[in-house]
C-alpha cells in the first residue's frame, strides 16, 4: 500500500492528503494494516503510565509515528459537551464556570495580600492581576481540590486553606512572568506593553519579588510542613528550568531529554505540585496525592508543548503577545528539535542559537515544511491521555469530568 502523509488541519484533525511523498522524502509512514494497527495498539498500551520525558528521542519519534492514529484522536478527549451530563450524571456548563464557583474575587483577594503602600510598586505588582489572563492553574486546582474531597468523603466544599492554594499558585505563575519578560526583554505580554518595558528592569524584578515574597506569606499562614514544602519546591524548579533554558546539549537523545525537563520545571510544576498541596489538605491518602501530582504534571507539559507548537501558528495578535518569540531568543523548542530529524541541516542552527543572520526564518520554514508542529501536537495529545488515565482513577464527580474535559481545551486552544 502506498504510504500517505498525515496532516494537520485546523481543528485538530489527523487527515490524510492525497500525495506521496517524494522520493527520499522523511514523511511519516501512512496508516498501519489491520494486524500492524494491532500491534500498535498493543505497543501503546504497554507504553501507558511511562514517564514520557524518559524516552529516548528517536524511540519516541518511532513510537509516535508508528502507533495507530485512532488512539490519539482528539474525539477521545470528548466525555462532555456543554451544559451535558457528566459521568457523575450532574449537569454543568463547562469547566471554568464550575471552577469559578469557588474563585469569586480572586483577583481582589490577590490584591488583597499584596499589601503595598508605595503608589509606584502597588502598580506595577497589581499589573497582571486584572482579570485579563486565563487563569487556567486557580480553575485546576479548585476543580481538583473539590475532585479530592469528594473522592475522599464526599465533601462538596472547599477548604479556605484549599483556596488560598489557587491564589498562591496564580501569584507564583505571575511572579515568574514578570522575571521571564525582564529575562528575555519582552515588550508585550497579554496584549500589552510588560512591566520591565513601562517601569524599566531593576523596578520590574523587585515587583516580581514583591508577589513571591507576600504569596510565600500566604503559603506559611496555611500552616501545613508538608504544603509548605511542596509549594516551596516549585519556586526551586522555576528557577532551575530558567538555567537549563539558558544552556544547550549537542546530543540529540539529550537535547530533547533536556527539553522535557526545562517544560516540566518551568511549567508543569507549579500546576502538579499545586495540585498536589490541594489533595494533601483534603484527603490523606498518599495514592490521591500522587494522582493529583500526575494530573498536573501531565497536563502541565502537554499545556506547554502546545504553547510551542502556537508559537508557529497562532498571529501575534491571538496570543498576545509576539509569535516566533523562542526562536528569537535561541530556544529550540518541540517542533524545531522534530524537525531536527528530518532537515538535519538545522543542528548547526540550534547550537549556535539562530544567532546568524536569517537563521530565524530558515529555522521557522523548516518547522513548517516538517512534521514538527504536527508531532509535538501528538507528543501533547500523550501528556493528555496520560492525565485523564490518572484523574479517571478518582471517584465520578462533575468537577473530576472537568478536569477530564480541560485536556481537550488544553488541546484544542489557539492562545
Amino acid at each position: 500500500m502506498a504510504s500517505r502523509w498525515w496532516r494537520w488541519r485546523r481543528g485538530c484533525s489527523w487527515r490524510p492528503a492525497a500525495r506521496s511523498p517524494e522520493p527520499g522524502s522523511p514523511g511519516l509512514a501512512g496508516p498501519p494494516g489491520p494486524r500492524a494497527a494491532a500491534d500498535a495498539c498493543s505497543q501503546a498500551h504497554r507504553w501507558k503510565g511511562l514517564d514520557l520525558s524518559q524516552i529516548p528521542y528517536f524511540n519516541l519519534v518511532k513510537h509516535l509515528t508508528s502507533a495507530c492514529p485512532n488512539i490519539y484522536s482528539i474525539s477521545r478527549f470528548h466525555h462532555t459537551t456543554p451544559d451535558s451530563k457528566t459521568h457523575s450524571g450532574e449537569k454543568y456548563t463547562d469547566p471554568f464556570k464550575l471552577g469559578w464557583r469557588d474563585l469569586k474575587g480572586l483577583y481582589e483577594d490577590i490584591r488583597k495580600e499584596l499589601l503595598i503602600s508605595t503608589s509606584e510598586l502597588k502598580e506595577m505588582s497589581e499589573y497582571y492581576f486584572d482579570g485579563k489572563g486565563k487563569a487556567l492553574r486557580p480553575i485546576i486546582v479548585a476543580l481538583m481540590a473539590r475532585a479530592c474531597n469528594i473522592h475522599h468523603n464526599n465533601s462538596r466544599h472547599v477548604q479556605a486553606s484549599q483556596r488560598t492554594i489557587a491564589l498562591i499558585a496564580e501569584m507564583i505563575h505571575t511572579a515568574s512572568l514578570v522575571h521571564d519578560d525582564v529575562i528575555d526583554d519582552a515588550s508585550s505580554r497579554r496584549g500589552k506593553h510588560t512591566v520591565n518595558k513601562i517601569w524599566g528592569e531593576k523596578k520590574a524584578v523587585l515587583a516580581g519579588d514583591l508577589i513571591l515574597s507576600a504569596a510565600s506569606i500566604a503559603l506559611a499562614r496555611i500552616g501545613n510542613t508538608t504544603v509548605i514544602s511542596i509549594l516551596t519546591q516549585v519556586i526551586e524548579d522555576l528557577v532551575r528550568g530558567e538555567f537549563l533554558q539558558l544552556g544547550s546539549k549537542e546530543n540529540e537523545n539529550e537535547r530533547f531529554a533536556h527539553y522535557l525537563e526545562k517544560t516540566f520545571k518551568k511549567t508543569a510544576s507549579l500546576i502538579a505540585n499545586s495540585c498536589k498541596a490541594v489533595s494533601v489538605l483534603g484527603c490523606p491518602d498518599p495514592v490521591v496525592h500522587e494522582i493529583a501530582y500526575q494530573y498536573g504534571k501531565n497536563i502541565g507539559i502537554a499545556f506547554q508543548l502546545i504553547d510551542d507548537v502556537l508559537d508557529f501558528t497562532s498571529c501575534s495578535d491571538q496570543m498576545g503577545k509576539p509569535t516566533s518569540a523562542d526562536l528569537k531568543l535561541g530556544l529550540a523548542t518541540g517542533p524545531v528539535l522534530f524537525a531536527c530529524q528530518q532537515f538535519p541541516e538545522m543542528n548547526a542552527m540550534i547550537m549556535r542559537r539562530f544567532s546568524l543572520p536569517g537563521d530565524v526564518d530558515r529555522a521557522r520554514q523548516y518547522v513548517l515544511q516538517s512534521d514538527g508542529v504536527q508531532q509535538t501536537t501528538y507528543l501533547a495529545q500523550q501528556y493528555c491521555h496520560e492525565a485523564v488515565r490518572e484523574i479517571s482513577k478518582l471517584r465520578p464527580s462533575p468537577e473530576r469530568d472537568a478536569l477530564i474535559q480541560l485536556s481537550e481545551i488544553v488541546l484544542t486552544r489557539d492562545k
